[in-house]
């Protein structure tokens, strides 16, 4: 049996109804596929709905640098953010 290949817009939509309070195993039945496969792609769109469900094949190289760069700024903020909350810590201690 071939597995079966859902296009993004497929996925997002599946997303944007189960998260329109319709109760996913009602979804699942529905779109024909299985409730554990539409929580995985719940999972996936809520750790990064950008990059959620990117496609097939090779990206474009400016699509690349793009999800490179994001990927990067997201290390690099929650490196700040770290780096200011030690800060506020180690000035209440001094004082």
């Amino acid at each position: 049996m071939a597995r079966r290949v859902h296009s993004a817009e497929f996925k997002l939509e599946a997303v944007r109804l189960a998260k329109s309070g319709v109760p996913k195993a009602q979804i699942a039945r529905d779109l024909e596929i299985g409730p554990n496969l539409l929580r995985i792609w719940l999972e996936k769109h809520e750790a990064d709905a950008d990059e959620a469900f990117p496609g097939r094949g090779q990206m474009k190289p400016i699509d690349a640098e793009n999800a490179r760069l994001r990927r990067e700024l997201k290390r690099v903020t929650a490196e700040r953010d770290i780096i200011k909350k030690a800060l506020g810590y180690f000035a209440k201690d001094v004082s």
